[in-house]
């Protein structure tokens, strides 16, 4: 029997929902550092954001998002995240859980963004460098 080619997935992108497309532009660029790849609409109501590898959709087209009890929106993996939990507090972005160490082996922190999604930024302990 032959065997099956499988499709591969090559990456995901998490589309967060804003209100707000304007004031999202603003806190993605100069409070999280993120560059624009493209927008759509025009006005601009749909953006691509892209900082080192990480991309993230923002979507005005559909509104903001439902409020929710809970959760992350996105979970954003980075190399160092102490220094970048610090470049965040720096340029007053909402630290809504402090960084620490989960249970499940990453170190991470969450920033909530002005339209209430909650982005989770970690690094897996096992990659952090031990003085």
């Amino acid at each position: 029997m032959a065997e099956e080619t499988k499709a591969v997935l090559t990456r995901s992108t998490p589309v967060l929902k804003t209100g707000d497309y304007p004031r999202a532009r603003a806190f993605y660029t100069e409070t999280l550092g993120f560059r624009i790849l493209e927008e759509g609409g025009d006005p601009a109501r749909f953006g691509i954001f892209e900082r080192d590898r990480a991309v993230v959709f923002v979507d005005a087209w559909h509104g903001p998002p439902p409020t929710s009890p809970g959760g992350w929106d996105a979970y954003l993996h980075c190399a160092d995240v102490d220094v970048l939990c610090r470049e965040f507090a720096e340029a007053g972005a909402r630290i809504t859980r402090p960084l620490e160490n989960a249970v499940y082996g990453m170190r991470e922190f969450e920033v909530t963004d002005p339209d209430g999604n909650v982005l989770c930024f970690g690094t897996d302990m096992d990659t952090i460098t031990k003085p």
